[in-house]
């Protein structure tokens, strides 16, 4: 199979490091590595300890590791890491998944890992690397917002709002200090507001992540508000919103 390029030829490529103790598996990630123009392969190991060696020149990029390594387990590698470089994970075991993600992962790939999805991944870290370096230009926020009360349009701001409540076609903003209630549905809501800031926790409840107080089990709580996380949504919590400002692993 032909290379598939990146789409920018100044982009170098990044310096990859595999680690499995499968020496098929390994030889598939490498196959799979030479297929794309923006991921160079600069070593291989069986397991982490060899690892430390690449690491620590500090001209690794990204890791393909696997969980399930004799003597020092992936996971424990990775958390042994001060700064350890992007990192996708690979394991035949999806529970491991969400413990990789409070590492901070990129992605993870089950086993037996197919090219699509191996090209997903990567792409993932691709992006990652390139935010990464990539210097930063703040643009101004705008946090206002109008909504209608009877026949006048009142002016809020969105980051005081704690949390909304849906009513079926209506919907309940929660204040520290008043309620509003207006005709609009989640849907649309979710839609309007910044995604980097209000989170769908359950189908009746849309939160602003800065006002979390705590996340514990199948609750979320907000000043003094108890909100219940669907199943189905407490996984994606954790990890786009806490783990990502997670300060002690």
């Amino acid at each position: 199979m032909a290379l598939i390029p990146s789409g920018n030829t100044n982009e170098a490529p990044l310096q990859c490091l595999v680690i499995d103790d499968e020496p098929l598996a390994r030889d598939g990630i490498i196959d799979f590595c030479s297929k794309l123009d923006f991921l160079q392969v600069a070593g291989s190991c069986s397991t982490a300890m060899e690892a430390s060696d690449y690491i620590q020149q500090g001209n690794i990029d990204l890791l393909f590791l696997d969980i399930n390594m004799p003597y020092l387990s992936g996971l424990e590698f990775l958390e042994s890491l001060e700064h350890p470089p992007l990192t996708i994970l690979t394991t035949a075991y999806s529970e491991h998944a969400l413990e990789g993600y409070r590492l901070q992962i990129v992605d993870y790939l089950l086993k037996p890992i197919t090219f699509k999805r191996f090209y997903q991944a990567a792409l993932k870290a691709r992006q990652h690397h390139l935010m990464n370096i990539t210097p930063k230009h703040p643009q101004p926020v705008d946090t206002f917002l109008y909504i209608r009360q009877g026949d006048s349009f009142q002016k809020i701001s969105w980051v005081d709002i704690l949390f909304i409540e849906g009513m079926q076609n209506y919907a309940k903003l929660h204040f520290k200090d008043r309620e509003l209630v207006i005709h609009q549905t989640m849907i649309s809501l979710e839609e309007t507001l910044p995604k980097d800031n209000f989170f769908r926790i359950h189908k009746s409840y849309l939160i602003n992540i800065s006002h979390i107080d705590s996340v514990s089990g199948g609750r979320v709580f907000i000043n003094g508000n108890e909100l219940p996380i669907s199943r189905n949504r407490r996984e994606d919590l954790l990890k786009e919103v806490v783990y990502t400002k997670l300060l002690s692993r």
